[in-house]
Order: structure tokens, then C-alpha cells, then sequence
């Protein structure tokens, strides 16, 4: 059931006291040549940081954020993606901010169904970066999310407190490798092993693995050649403000280390 905070919270209409909106960054697909989803990140109006908005977020107002986030996120993906295309929309949540998995989608699947945006084209990320007081509650939240119909993903993978268990107890459907793991990854044995283990278990689960926070070449190839498929990062296109950023023309295959790859 839920608390007495989480029903004030769902019914509360009063507006956020800033105003933010998204850009854009897209997940590039080796195996299907094409843009596989765009990352919505929190901007600014005007296009000022992330940290400038999310240090304006607290406990008063983290639901009414989280909500309007992903509300945001949807309406211009609407409005910016083909609507055949299949390319995915990712979108950040805060477990925190999410009292009530069956109530608090509401919101989400209002948007989809408005505006025409179909429900598995859809991923959501959290992150391990932050400490969850209350695992189970995040298990019935990405079940609750995975009933719908939509993508899940458990971010920054290897950064945060306790990325095993979690992917043990959560079973996302993707995992997306911090950047901590993949800088210099070219010359690193260290982190050339575990990025090894971690794409072993991965597959031994059916989890599919992003690298994300790429930014060499050599980063690339190293990562290409262990066989991951799908990458993110500044090596391919920076977020774009309220756009989708310009990547490679004319995709090709995986071509020899040193290329980038052509995105469609």
C-alpha cells in the first residue's frame, strides 16, 4: 500500500519552482547499422548543464521532477523520431523518487499513449551509482516496468556501491559499463579483465551490454574487439539540445581498428 507521502506526492499538481528540458545523445548499434536510442539528459532552458538543474532538485520536489522528466523525454522524442524508425528513447529515473510503481507509471504511459510513442521503444535507466535503502522496492519497480512493456537498464555499471548483487537480484535486460572502466581501457590490462568477466556474465544471463562514456579511438577498437556492439559517447556525438545530434552518414560494417564506424 502506499504511504501517506506517496499519495500527497501523486496528487499534488503544484509546479516545479525551475524549468528544465532535454538533449539528446545517441547509442550507436555495430550489428544493425543504425542509431540504436537516443539518451534523454536533463538540460536547462536555455541549455545550461545537468548539475544546474539537478541541484535544484530535493525531497520536496524529487517525485514531481522525476514525473515531469519523463514526460519531458517523451513529448520530444515524439516529436523528433520517426515513427517507424524503432530507434528506443532512454530515460533516467530515480528510484527514490518512485513510491508506488503502479501509481507512478501513470504518468509515463499517459505520455506514450498521447502522443503515439510505443511502449517498448522505451528503456529506463538507473543508476548503481546510488545506495538503495530498500533493494526489494527496486525489484518491484523494474517488474512493474517490465509488465508494461518497457526496456530496462541498470547504469553505470561498475561505479557505484554494490554492481553485482544488484545485477543478481535485478536481472535488467542491459547494462551500461561506466566510463570509469572504459577510460584507457587500451592500455590497461586491469581494466581489460574485468571488462572481460563483466561481458561474461552478461552473457551467460542475456544481458545486453552498452559502453558508454567513449571517447578514443583506442577505447573503441579495444571494446569492438571484445565484442561489444553498442556504444555511447563523445567519440560518436555530444548530447544535442532539444535535437538529435549528427552522426556518421552511411553506416557501414564494423570496419578495421582505427575507423569509426558510419552511423545511419
Amino acid at each position: 500500500m502506499a504511504t501517506p507521502i506517496a499519495c500527497a506526492a501523486c496528487r499534488s499538481d503544484e509546479p516545479l519552482p525551475f524549468q528544465f528540458t532535454m538533449a539528446f545523445q545517441p547509442i550507436i548499434d555495430l550489428t544493425s547499422s543504425r542509431v540504436w536510442a537516443y539518451e534523454a539528459l536533463v538540460r536547462g532552458p536555455e541549455g545550461q548543464s545537468a548539475m544546474s538543474v539537478l541541484s535544484q532538485v530535493n525531497d520536496d520536489n524529487r517525485y514531481r521532477f522525476d514525473q515531469a522528466c519523463r514526460v519531458r523525454a517523451i513529448e520530444l522524442a515524439a516529436r523528433l523520431f520517426g515513427p517507424e524508425d524503432g530507434v528506443r528513447l532512454s530515460i533516467n529515473f530515480m528510484p527514490k523518487a518512485v513510491y508506488e510503481p503502479a501509481a507512478c507509471i501513470r504518468a509515463s504511459l499517459d505520455a506514450a499513449r498521447r502522443v503515439g510513442f510505443a511502449r517498448d521503444r522505451i528503456m529506463f535507466e538507473f543508476t548503481e551509482g546510488e545506495k538503495f535503502a530498500d533493494p526489494d522496492h527496486v525489484k518491484r519497480i523494474l517488474s512493474e516496468y517490465k509488465r508494461h512493456g518497457f526496456v530496462t537498464a541498470l547504469d553505470d555499471f561498475g561505479a557505484g556501491y554494490a554492481g553485482l548483487n544488484l545485477l543478481a537480484d535485478l536481472q535488467t535486460d542491459l547494462i551500461k559499463i561506466d566510463m570509469c572502466l572504459i577510460r584507457d581501457i587500451d592500455s590497461s590490462f586491469a581494466r581489460q579483465t574485468i571488462v572481460r568477466g563483466v561481458l561474461g556474465i552478461a552473457r551467460a544471463l542475456k544481458v545486453e551490454v552498452i559502453a558508454e562514456g567513449i571517447e578514443t579511438l583506442a577505447e573503441f577498437d579495444t571494446l569492438r574487439a571484445m565484442g561489444i556492439t553498442l556504444f555511447q559517447g563523445y567519440l560518436f556525438a555530444k548530447p544535442l539540445f532539444e535535437g538529435l545530434p549528427a552522426v556518421i552518414k552511411s553506416f557501414s560494417r564494423p570496419g578495421p581498428a582505427g575507423s569509426l564506424p558510419r552511423v545511419a
